[in-house]
C-alpha cells in the first residue's frame, strides 16, 4: 500500500491552500496512505480532511522561542522519531523553505520539492532528493497540485479541497473576518459598519488578539446586531463557516477556509494580490479590490444581493 507524507507546516491559509493536492493525491493513487506535517496551531484544518490519516504535529515557532529550554529538545526528538517511524513511498515538501526541507529530511522516503529557481528560499531544493519545476507566478493552490502531480506523476482533474467542516452552527448569521496580519490588508472600520448596517441581520466577529479584539468591538456597537465572539478554535470556526449567511473577509487564513468548507465567501484585498493568494477554487466565492485599491461597500453589496 503506497504511503505518502505531505509537508506543509504554517501558515494557515498556506495549509488551507495544500488541501486540492491532498485530494489530488488521493484521488489518483490507488489505496494509498496520507500523512501530513503541520505547525501545531493548524492541525486542525488536516485532520478536516476526509483523506488525511495520520496529522503530524509540529511547533517550529514556539520551539524557536525557547531554545535554551531541554524539554523542548525532547519534544523536537520525540516529532522526529514520529516522523521518521514510517518509510513513505514520496515525501512532498510543498512549502519548500529551509525549515520544512528540513523537516522533511527526517522522513524515510525520497523527498520532493520545488527547485532552486520556483522555491521561496532556494537554498531548501539542497535537501530534496528529486526537483520540480514550478512557475511562481501561479496561484499557491496550482503551485501545491502540480508540485504533487509531478512528484507522483499523474494529470491534475477537477480541484477538491477535501474538508469535512464540523456540522454548521452559524445561525444564518453573516460573519465579518475583519483581521489580518498587516495593516495595508485591513479594510476601514467605517466600511464594515456601512455594510452591516446595509445588509441587516444578526453579524458576528471572531478575533485572534488583542487589537483584533477591539476593532471587533468598535464594529460591534455601531450595528444594530453586532456580536462579538469568544475566542474560538479553528473547528468551531469551520462549524460557523459552513452554517452562515455569507462570510465577508480581509485576506487571511480564515477567510480561505471558510470558502474551503463551501461557505458563500465575498474576500476583500486592498493590499495583496488575489492572482496569487485570493480565494482560489471554492464552490461559492467571489474576490474583490487589489492592491491599493479596495473594494466599496456598494461592491460587496451587488455581490450579496
Amino acid at each position: 500500500m503506497p504511503r505518502i507524507l505531505f509537508v506543509k507546516t504554517s501558515s494557515l491559509g498556506d495549509v488551507v491552500h495544500n488541501c486540492p493536492a491532498v485530494s489530488d493525491a488521493a484521488r489518483a493513487v490507488p489505496g494509498v496512505e496520507i500523512d501530513w506535517v503541520v505547525e501545531e496551531p493548524f492541525a486542525p484544518v488536516a485532520k478536516m480532511h476526509a483523506s488525511v490519516r495520520r496529522v503530524i504535529t509540529v511547533a517550529v515557532r514556539r520551539w524557536r522561542s525557547a531554545l535554551w529550554n531541554p524539554a523542548v529538545w525532547r519534544e523536537m526528538r520525540e516529532v522526529r522519531r514520529a516522523i521518521a517511524e514510517a518509510r513513505y513511498d514520496s515525501v512532498i515538501d510543498t512549502q519548500s523553505l529551509l525549515k520544512s526541507a528540513l523537516i522533511a529530511s527526517w522522513a524515510h522516503g525520497p523527498k520532493h520539492g520545488l527547485d532552486g529557481a520556483s522555491a521561496r528560499e532556494p537554498l531548501a531544493a539542497r535537501f530534496y532528493d528529486v526537483r520540480h519545476a514550478v512557475p511562481r507566478a501561479l496561484h499557491a493552490v496550482e503551485r501545491n497540485r502540480r508540485l504533487a502531480a509531478a512528484a507522483l506523476g499523474y494529470s491534475l482533474s477537477s480541484l477538491d479541497y477535501g474538508l469535512r467542516a464540523p456540522g454548521g452552527a452559524g445561525d444564518d448569521a453573516l460573519v465579518f473576518l475583519t483581521m489580518t496580519s498587516r495593516d495595508d490588508k485591513l479594510w476601514p472600520e467605517e466600511r464594515w459598519i456601512e455594510l452591516g448596517r446595509a445588509l441587516g441581520g444578526k453579524a458576528v466577529l471572531p478575533w485572534g488578539n488583542e487589537a483584533e479584539r477591539l476593532r471587533a468591538e468598535r464594529i460591534a456597537r455601531a450595528l444594530p446586531n453586532g456580536f462579538v465572539l469568544p475566542r474560538q478554535t479553528i473547528d468551531s470556526l469551520a462549524s460557523l463557516f459552513s452554517g452562515a449567511r455569507a462570510v465577508v473577509g480581509v485576506d487571511t487564513g480564515l477567510t480561505h477556509l471558510a470558502a474551503a468548507v463551501g461557505a458563500r465567501t465575498v474576500g476583500i484585498y486592498c493590499g495583496s494580490d488575489p492572482a496569487l493568494t485570493g480565494i482560489y477554487g471554492a464552490l461559492r466565492f467571489t474576490n474583490l479590490g487589489f492592491p491599493g485599491h479596495p473594494p466599496s461597500v456598494a461592491e460587496v453589496l451587488k455581490v450579496l444581493s
